[in-house]
């Protein structure tokens, strides 16, 4: 595997298994700074949402790139108060105009907005027959919220973004997505931080002469989740990236997979106040 490895959705699109987050790059020309050296290093997916305001440093930064569009796999959200059938479609506009772009590679649901969330995907799957968007899918959806999308979707969503790292494994989750064929991508993968001082995982990074966060974001790979860890530190973007000239034993794996405690830094879907 390296930098530009892909797994192939259930459609047959390929999404690169590593990318950049962009959330809270709110400064413009940091923004547009981080994501040009994350694709000079070799990024080739690019994370980003309408809650985030970067859409258009996100758009801006890859035109200037010398990376022909098609190349570059871009995700973006819409956001919870543009939920519903007939909202989300208009978000889905400010989205592609910010961006300054023909289409999306991945448009997701953000949050499962309650009386909502089922529309909101009804009409991702409209952008999609109407090829605006290569892959539907949604996130921080757990498998009670992907049941009633499945209910009514012609076409199940293919990606689920969710929170993800060694203290929350999310094991039933990923094997449910699995059977689904939805591929699973977990944001802050580096649970923001704070699963880096672990001593499991500094004593498994020095055996590789490896930090902790190369460690886990091998321990995400290796477990077929897709990672897309946000920096906005040139050193640290390209440290990141470095994971795939080392390969966790099984050993390994399953002693971080036994660091899971169901701890999460980020809100919990089930009782998320959808108001910031």
């Amino acid at each position: 595997m390296n930098l530009q490895s892909v797994k192939k959705l259930a459609n047959g699109v390929e999404m690169p298994v590593f990318g950049l987050g962009v959330y809270k790059m709110t400064d413009s020309e940091e923004t547009v700074r981080a994501i040009t050296k994350a694709l000079q290093v070799g990024y080739r997916a690019i994370d980003t949402a309408s809650l985030y305001y970067n859409e258009r440093e996100v758009g801006e930064a890859i035109r200037i790139s010398d990376i022909p569009r098609e190349d570059i796999f871009v995700t973006t959200k819409v956001w919870n108060a543009d939920q519903g059938y007939d909202e989300t479609l208009r978000a889905f506009e400010t989205s592609l105009k910010k961006l300054s772009m023909d289409y999306v590679d991945l448009y997701l649901t953000h949050w499962p907005v309650e009386g909502k969330y089922t529309e909101t995907y009804r009409a991702i799957e409209r952008l999609y027959d109407e090829k605006l968007i290569r892959v539907p899918g949604v996130s921080n959806h757990h498998e009670q919220h992907l049941q009633e999308v499945l209910k009514i979707a012609n076409t199940p969503p293919m990606v689920n973004q969710i929170e993800a790292h060694p203290y929350l494994s999310q094991e039933p989750l990923r094997e449910f997505c699995t059977e689904q064929g939805i591929a699973f991508t977990a944001w802050s993968p580096l649970g923001r931080g704070n699963v880096l001082a672990d001593s499991t995982l500094l004593n498994i990074g020095a055996k590789y002469g490896k930090s902790a966060a190369q460690v886990v974001l091998r321990w995400h790979i290796q477990n077929d989740i897709i990672v897309i860890p946000k920096s906005v530190t040139p050193s640290r973007i390209e440290e990141n990236a470095n994971i795939f000239d080392f390969e966790l034993t099984n050993e390994e794996m399953e002693t971080i997979n036994g660091c899971n405690r169901n701890q999460r830094f980020g809100k919990n879907p089930d009782n998320f106040h959808f108001d910031f």
